[in-house]
């Protein structure tokens, strides 16, 4: 990637795809040039969560919200320290943040990370381009980064693939942390950071927990010298099918019977432990309006997401696994893609979407107190 930060909402950007279809636009945060996968979002909010989830690592984030940066970018809803996003797709900037919180607008927040983006193009085509022909990679190409388009199109094809990518070591913390609980500390959990977004610890210090944030390189010495009374594997980028290192740990763990709790990437490890494979989607769930089912309940919840692949394990049946029986705790109804899993034989389960979103919606954020469940009834 190479960037600039002057001048960027005068330059010409152009947006090319790997399957050779191109959009023209204007420059949106720094100028320059970057790479990645092509993804679509579909929330109307929470831009700034987005940006910041370590989940979207090397991947170009199409907003289909037309409006994007009304609100201004602030210093308390980050989810890491950091913009993740490669680069990022809009059709109409806001012009002039409006929010009491507010403290600069989302292009100058872009541009002061060296993000490249580009504003002014058709979202609706790209998205509907996207959902027909799947995600792939893509080049953003601003200011003197745009040449002549068949040149542009052999450096996207030179881009790596998400499909293979081992990238949660690129994003996890290098060293351990720890979340205090708020009140008074009833439970401590090993997270392996595989990708943490910054309120799922929140999330369980609200309940009394005490997280013990690990690098997603931890062995499973490092898991139980934290003493846990529960283990928690966190969402991540990246092809889980590369995930060899935390399947290993977590297969220790229900090994031992530890009450287990994963959120996306990690209901994917949880998938792999048990014998399922994994496959790529399409063109993935991203947005923080898609509906999911709790076959446990039959309540059906609006849910935030944020993934590229998928656990392959039966809708129709129990499954016999090394670590007992399992079975499909949750399901898309959009598309009838697995969700959720659960072990019916000992304490673990994981959801493939979003319970602690940040932006919304909060309809699962009962899933952690099912985690506390867990641990209160492993303690008895």
């Amino acid at each position: 990637m190479t960037i600039s930060t002057r001048g960027a909402g005068k330059a010409p950007a152009v947006l090319v795809l790997e399957d050779g279809r191109s959009f023209r636009g204007r420059a949106y945060g720094a100028v320059g040039e970057t790479f990645g996968e092509a993804v679509f979002s579909t929330g109307m909010t929470g831009y700034q969560e987005t940006l910041t989830d370590p989940s979207y690592h090397r991947q170009v984030v199409v907003m289909t919200a037309p409006h994007v940066g009304n609100t201004g970018v602030n210093d308390e809803d980050p989810e890491s320290k950091r913009i993740w996003v490669s680069g990022y797709v809009v059709r109409d900037p806001a012009r002039v943040p409006s929010n009491w919180r507010s403290r600069r607008s989302l292009d100058e927040e872009l541009a002061s990370q060296g993000v490249v983006g580009i504003s002014g193009i058709d979202t609706r085509a790209l998205t509907r381009h996207l959902r027909e022909r799947g995600a792939m990679r893509v080049g953003i190409f601003s200011g003197n980064a745009v040449q002549d388009e068949g040149v542009l199109l052999a450096k996207v094809r030179q881009a790596p693939e998400m499909t293979g990518a081992d990238l949660a070591a690129e994003v996890a913390t290098k060293e351990t942390y720890v979340v205090p609980a708020v009140g008074t500390r009833k439970f401590t959990v090993a997270a392996i950071d595989l990708g943490i977004k910054g309120m799922t610890p929140h999330r369980m210090a609200e309940r009394g927990i005490e997280v013990h944030v690990l690098p997603a390189t931890a062995t499973l010495e490092d898991v139980y010298a934290v003493e846990p009374d529960g283990v928690f594997f966190s969402n991540g980028p990246g092809d889980p099918s590369t995930a060899d290192h935390p399947v290993s740990v977590m297969r220790g763990v229900l090994e031992r019977k530890t009450p287990l709790f994963g959120i996306c990437f990690g209901n994917q490890i949880l998938g792999r432990s048990l014998g399922f494979g994994t496959y790529k989607l399409k063109y993935g769930h991203r947005g923080i309006n898609q509906p999911v089912q709790d076959r446990t309940t039959g309540k059906v919840e609006v849910t935030a997401h944020n993934h590229g692949f998928a656990v392959d394990a039966p809708l129709d049946r129990v499954s016999d696994t090394e670590f007992g029986r399992a079975e499909v705790s949750h399901v898309c109804l959009n598309d009838q893609v697995v969700e959720g899993l659960q072990l019916l034989d000992q304490p673990a389960f994981s959801v493939q979407y979003h319970p602690e979103a940040a932006a919304g919606p909060h309809d699962a954020a009962y899933l952690f107190d099912r985690f506390v469940t867990l641990m209160e009834g492993q303690r008895a």
